[in-house]
């Protein structure tokens, strides 16, 4: 596979669709949440207004959120794909999104304090490069990782002796139950959970985070961890802390976990929280053939 005609064109498209439009997983999620909702509550009011936005939003094309958050790209790509040229062309679609407003400038120097204006800085936007073994498919996904849910987001080191957490998967389920109290109403929930058990502090966060890119519908093929993901759901909305933390029944739509191997020094839990507005889309060009999901 050699170089993608239009291809910033393409990533432009991409941006405006993760900024505009939620995926139907999660848009089905927060109907779903809504329904369980006493009539007249602030919880039922909250995902009213919350669903009211997302339609608002795909009708005009405009940002689900005023917050768009760290554009994070993740690409798979053949082996004889060169990667300069992609990146730049992103970067490109990045500045054109942010002069449309599909994109909130959010880019700020960590010394300056200044906005670069264009979402385009040191190591901003991310990219997160993977080869794969399929010559004819390249797949780019984004997502939109806001910055209120971002602060929410949490690492633990087991054993915890104020949670009584132990190395074990009790000890995993009192961190991450543990993490979702703390974030309370903060974070713009009803929140996704992406978690990793396991690997060194920085990979474990980021292992973590990709899995916000899991459809809510799927199921681990872990067993052990298919049965925690869904325990940790059923248990976060028993806590009753509901949407923007005004109590109810909807306070976590999903969560995806992942487990890696660690050194037996280390036992880290990472929780990235991911707010209702839980944007991404792929891009797959496979075959001479362009298609968005």
């Amino acid at each position: 596979m050699k170089t993608i005609p239009n291809l910033e064109m393409h990533a432009l498209e991409l941006i405006r669709l993760a900024s505009t439009r939620l995926p139907a997983d999660i848009v089905l999620a927060l109907e779903q949440g809504r329904a369980a909702e006493l009539a007249g509550s602030a919880a039922r009011a909250t995902l009213d207004t919350v669903l009211e936005n997302i339609t608002m939003a795909a009708e005009a094309s405009t940002p689900i959120c005023q917050d768009t958050g760290t554009p994070v790209f993740y690409i798979s790509h053949p082996w004889d794909y060169p990667l300069a040229p992609l990146r730049e062309a992103i970067r490109c679609a990045v500045r054109r999104a942010t002069e449309l407003n599909y994109l909130r400038p959010n880019a700020v120097d960590s010394i300056t304090g200044a906005n670069s204006g264009d979402n385009i800085g040191i190591h901003f936007p991310t990219f997160y490069c993977e080869q794969w073994d399929r010559e004819d498919e390249l797949r780019i996904e984004l997502m939109l990782k806001g910055g209120g849910s971002e602060n929410k987001s949490i690492q633990y080191s087991l054993p915890n002796a104020a949670l009584k957490a132990g190395r074990d998967i009790d000890g995993v389920r009192k961190v991450i139950l543990d993490a979702v109290v703390q974030a309370q109403g903060q974070g713009c929930g009803p929140a996704v959970l992406g978690i990793c058990i396991g690997n060194d502090r920085g990979s474990s966060y980021a292992i973590a985070k990709k899995q916000l890119l899991r459809p809510l519908t799927d199921r681990n093929p872990d067993p052990v961890l298919q049965e925690l993901e869904e325990e940790i759901t059923v248990k976060a909305n028993d806590l009753g802390i509901g949407p923007m933390g005004f109590g109810g029944r909807t306070t976590v739509l999903g969560t995806k976990i992942a487990a890696a191997h660690r050194v037996p020094a280390s036992f880290f839990v990472s929780i990235v929280y991911m707010c209702w507005a839980s944007r991404h889309k792929r891009l797959t060009f496979k075959a001479g053939e362009v298609s968005y999901d």
